[in-house]
């Protein structure tokens, strides 16, 4: 690109006003920044879309908006989405699918306003569509890191991330015996088959999560398509007992519920109420249909009508739950989690029931979940200096997750710029052990994985505080070190905004059943990627 040469700039947004206009100041100050050291460059920005007076935010806040916005852009210039916030990837995905200029993806990394995670969304969703993108992220806008790729960019039209910590599956060193047994695995699953509920496709913009049927179904895994309509339905019928029975035995657990009286912006008895019944009608509709692990959509569709699903998904995704019953008396699935994939995240619907039935088979903890890539800090750990992200979800971690389980659970109300019909999370602290780590998602019209190891780390009390609040304090947080893997090769590599964890007994067990895990995929034809160290 020559000099004084003009970049125009687009925002995608949330498609919920309220988050938007919450969400305009960490924006406006991200683009102050890269204004300045774009016009030190010799640049000029172009605003693609103006601030809304009415609305109080720039942001590209629908596809129908997106649509008109990229209809006046010039396709051959360059252009830079700049991300500060969480967003919905279909708002600007149109446009970008036929630009012809170079491409950047950019965010601040800042745990605050979640433009990471709406960067590694667009990032994954640009990945499945096939179209070329680079990508940046910085705190400040004026290290080196940044300001070196940035130039790259500005020159080329490109910029290429570290990915020395990725090894193909194929060059590791053999281990036949892990290889036989995952290839009579794969084989027996493809056979028995598995039914994957998705409660409404394409939540929150999410291209990247929705899987063709052509690239599920030669796994095994077929889509039951259910409404989340059907699921309102089904909470009608529970009745306020069963409810109660649920509600009660979370209590004598131990788990805490942090209740008011303002139903606007506290939780309320009454919320978690409603909470258990869609938990008990979630069970109901997974046994009606033969499911083997459901994805509830979360923020969209059922936030109009009724409690938010966040503590549904963590009770599903645990072995030690309360018991629900069928209209006709019977326990439903007893003893068994109900593998939940957040968000409707199908790509972790299938590390999730993969998962499950792995661990279950080297007699590991079953549970595991998807967690938002939120953000991180360097911490001194046993005197040495590590990079610790903070994974965070809203609520579909399982409390066997927890350091107490469910006596170290409790409930905070979700964030009202949400929901405004309240609901609350199943929040708690991850316990320190070894985790598998783990993200499958679409390249090349294929399925991948890519995966490894590491460990969730213990934080005194005042950094994990200090954590929740520069992030969503209502969430379940983990504290994971990714040895081998630095923050700006997990940004430059990750592929979605969700990362899957689940635990194992020690690091020995974890590499075991992360070999494993990754043979297996291959077996059912994905192609895997060792990220890391461990092998």
């Amino acid at each position: 690109m020559e000099s004084n040469k003009k970049i125009q700039l687009v925002a995608s947004g949330d498609l919920r006003l309220s988050a938007n206009q919450v969400g305009w100041k960490y924006q406006s100050a991200m683009e102050a920044k890269l204004q300045a050291v774009l016009a030190g460059l010799g640049f000029e920005i172009v605003r693609g879309h103006p601030y809304n007076p009415v609305k109080k935010h720039g942001f590209i806040d629908s596809q129908k908006m997106g649509l008109a916005v990229f209809r006046q852009l010039d396709p051959q210039l360059p252009i830079i989405v700049a991300e500060s916030v969480w967003q919905y990837s279909h708002h600007v995905l149109p446009g970008l699918t036929t630009h012809q200029g170079p491409i950047l993806t950019l965010a601040n990394f800042d745990g605050a306003s979640s433009g990471l995670v709406g960067l590694l969304n667009l990032n994954g969703s640009l990945t499945k569509a096939g179209v070329a993108y680079s990508t940046l992220w910085s705190i400040n806008f004026d290290d080196d890191f940044f300001l070196g790729k940035l130039k790259d960019w500005l020159e080329t039209g490109m910029v290429k991330h570290d990915d020395s910590h990725v090894r193909s599956l194929e060059s590791l060193p053999e281990d036949a015996a892990t290889k036989a047994e995952a290839i009579a695995y794969a084989r027996d699953f493809q056979r028995k088959k598995a039914i994957m509920g998705v409660l409404d496709e394409g939540c929150m913009g999410m291209f990247n999560a929705i899987v063709p049927d052509k690239l599920l179904n030669p796994l095994g895994i077929f889509k039951e398509r259910l409404s989340q309509s059907a699921l309102y339905a089904e909470m009608l019928k529970v009745s306020d007992s069963e409810a109660e029975e649920v509600l009660d035995w979370l209590l004598e657990k131990g788990m805490k519920f942090n209740w008011g009286s303002d139903s606007a912006m506290e939780l309320t008895w009454s919320q978690s109420l409603e909470q258990c019944k869609m938990y008990i009608a979630a069970l109901r509709m997974a046994d009606e249909f033969g499911c083997d692990t459901i994805g509830i959509q979360y923020q969209q569709g059922l936030k109009d009508l009724v409690a938010a699903s966040d503590l549904v998904e963590g009770l599903l995704n645990n072995v030690h739950r309360p018991p629900a019953y069928s209209t006709d008396g019977r326990e439903l699935f007893p003893g068994k989690s109900m593998p939940h994939f957040n968000e409707v995240d199908e790509c972790a619907g299938i590390d999730a029931l993969v998962t499950t039935q792995l661990w279950e088979k080297l007699g590991l903890s079953p549970e595991n979940t998807l967690h938002d890539i939120r953000w991180g800090q360097e911490y001194v750990l046993d005197g040495q200096e590590e990079f610790v992200w903070v994974f965070l979800i809203s609520g579909a971690a399982p409390p066997e997750h927890f350091i107490g389980g469910y006596a170290g659970a409790q409930s905070d109300r979700q964030p009202p710029m949400y929901f405004q019909k309240g609901g609350g999370s199943l929040k708690g602290i991850s316990k320190p052990g070894s985790i598998v780590w783990s993200r499958v998602y679409i390249e090349d019209e294929q399925l991948c994985c890519d995966l490894g190891v590491g460990k969730a780390v213990y934080l005194p009390e005042e950094e994990t505080q200090r954590r929740w609040e520069a992030t969503t304090p209502a969430w379940p947080i983990m504290h994971a070190v990714l040895p081998g893997v630095s923050r700006d090769q997990m940004m430059g590599r990750h592929k979605a905004n969700h990362i899957q964890v689940a635990y194992a007994k020690d690091q020995d067990s974890a590499l075991r059943a992360a070999r494993l895990k990754a043979e297996v995929f291959a077996a059912l034809g994905m192609r895997v990627s060792w990220c890391g160290e461990g092998i």
